[in-house]
């Protein structure tokens, strides 16, 4: 029996590469010397796509494959997948939510106590050889009794809030709508929120309906005082406003795992002490890229065995 035909927009993890390799006939458009090529040959058979939030999966792309059944992503951002296509097409689009939302708040919260607390100043003064020669580092500011105010408060803004909890800070939340059941304090207002909070992170998917919604007014109103920390997408800040502000003195500080154009980084951010920096790397533990791979894995064996999707975008 022939096996179903998969195209690899983007790999999977070794280990379920090598689960798909035994049940699918894999064409690896990611490894192809001519994509076009590629497609011409075997678009017309192709039933299934494998790709990430890193990979995409364009409408360019979806028009090549006139009999695919099913796109699995790795992540939970759809932003770079072209889901209403597919959705008029009547093809069920997945990602892998929930089990990446503990390591993202962890480097929510990782980010932002290494960017208030200055810790990576404090160790190059430490390998610099200033607290020998000068003495103690000048002193930083405490997180314990600061206002975070979250924006969007999912999954993971929720986790993160539970997290910023036992630190001692207060919490409170930006939405559409106030939520049944949630404690913190609710505005609707963003500027309102940044003008009186002391850390403002954004938690948001990426796409048009979230692009700049940390605009300069935004992050003007958190002020000189204020902390800005990002693990959503660096398409919902502004950025060039963000970057003026940091090197102008407008904010006290920012720590940054996302960015407007990945993988280049504003230059003018790696010359700044009062920002910490991460590749877009929230989610990459061992672990969780393994939950989310193995994701996409049983997301591709339910739908070719007829049961319900496990993870399907709604």
């Amino acid at each position: 029996m022939d096996k179903t035909e998969v195209l690899v927009v983007w790999p999977n993890r070794p280990a379920q590469m090598q689960m798909l390799e035994q049940r699918y006939q894999l064409h690896r458009l990611d490894l192809a010397a001519d994509p076009e090529a590629l497609l011409a040959e075997v678009g017309g058979r192709v039933r299934a796509v494998v790709t990430s939030h890193g990979g995409g999966f364009p409408k360019h792309l979806l028009d090549r494959l006139p009999n695919l059944e099913i796109v699995a992503s790795s992540g939970v951002g759809v932003d770079t997948l072209c889901v209403a296509d597919c959705r008029a097409r009547g093809i069920p689009v997945t990602h892998t939510p929930d089990v990446l939302t503990e390591d993202v708040a962890d480097m929510g919260l990782l980010l932002l106590l290494a960017t208030v607390r200055r810790l990576l100043p404090a160790e190059r003064w430490v390998r610099q050889g200033h607290w020998q020669q000068r003495g103690m580092m000048p002193l930083n500011r405490s997180v314990t009794g600061k206002k975070l105010g979250i924006v969007g408060l999912g999954r993971i803004g929720k986790a993160i809030a539970q997290r910023a909890e036992a630190f001692g800070m207060e919490i409170c939340y930006y939405g559409r709508r106030r939520q049944e059941g949630v404690a913190y304090p609710w505005y609707g207002n963003l500027v309102q929120l940044a003008r009186e909070v002391d850390i403002l992170m954004p938690v948001l998917p990426g796409g048009e309906e979230t692009r700049g919604i940390i605009s300069a007014e935004v992050l003007g109103a958190l002020g000189p005082e204020g902390y800005f920390v990002n693990i959503a997408r660096g398409s919902v800040v502004d950025e060039p406003a963000l970057v003026a502000l940091l090197q102008q003195g407008g904010l006290a500080g920012a720590g940054l795992d996302v960015f407007a154009d990945e993988p280049r980084v504003p230059t003018a951010l790696l010359d700044l002490d009062n920002v910490v920096l991460q590749p877009h790397c929230a989610s990459g533990t061992e672990e969780t890229r393994g939950a989310m791979a193995q994701l996409v894995v049983d997301n591709l064996a339910a739908h070719f065995a007829g049961r319900p999707l496990l993870t399907p975008v709604g």
